[in-house]
């Protein structure tokens, strides 16, 4: 009778996580995509952005104090907006360039815009930090602006600027969760949708449990590949 009831009680469990299972992989899959996709183009707008940023300010090799006040300012309005407000004024772009503002792909569009304003602040502040004398060595064997950004500041700011980024990836996903409080998708939206509208309660553990995981492993990688950069300097 014992055997029996422990037997109930083991496929019951089974059952249970099996069905946990099938909710938390296809919402994980989601935020990594949401995540990935997100990080490429917040890196395609950002990092340029961040480049003209440090060549522009006034102790730059192109000083524009103008044009980067202008676009300091403009980097900063989008800063400035929490995550969740951010999704809610981008609602009607989103809708009009989508055809829909919930689901996946639809998040994808406000974490990019939240992403690429502190991708372009890391940029900046990482080539500010290469050493002024290696930027002089430079110009005195004749190197131009381009070969100076591409051959000096680039390579020497690296290390720095994955560290950023990997620091950027991990707050994508803490916001795509967020995302989910208005349909975006993820893990996020799986918390709450089944976790805790409908009192499961472990869903709500093992979608937390998934994202401990992500960041530490994402963490892990970005620190590995910066480390590598530094030693090769």
């Amino acid at each position: 009778m014992a055997r029996r009831y422990r037997g109930d009680f083991i496929g019951d469990v089974i059952k249970i996580m099996e069905q946990i299972l099938s909710l938390v992989l296809p919402s994980t899959v989601q935020t990594l995509q949401m995540v990935f996709f997100s990080t490429v183009f917040a890196l395609l707008v950002g990092f340029p952005l961040g480049v003209l940023l440090s060549i522009t300010n006034p102790y730059g090799i192109t000083p524009k104090p103008v044009f980067n006040l202008i676009l300091s300012r403009i980097i900063d309005v989008f800063r400035s907006f929490p995550f969740v407000i951010l999704m809610i004024v981008l609602l009607p772009f989103t809708r009009f360039v989508l055809g829909t503002s919930i689901g996946t792909t639809a998040t994808i569009i406000p974490l990019s815009i939240a992403a690429a304003p502190f991708v372009a602040r890391i940029t900046e502040t990482a080539l500010n930090e290469v050493d002024p004398g290696m930027i002089q060595a430079a110009r005195a064997m004749g190197s131009t602006n381009w070969q100076i950004i591409y051959k000096v500041l680039i390579p020497e700011a690296l290390p720095s600027v994955v560290s950023g980024i990997t620091l950027t990836v991990i707050t994508l996903v803490s916001y795509s969760a967020m995302a989910g409080t208005l349909g975006g998708g993820g893990l996020g939206d799986l918390a709450i949708r089944y976790g805790y509208q409908r009192f499961r309660t472990g869903v709500m553990v093992v979608s937390v449990i998934v994202i401990i995981i992500m960041v530490a492993l994402i963490q892990l990688v970005g620190t590995k590949i910066a480390n590598k950069m530094m030693s090769k300097r």
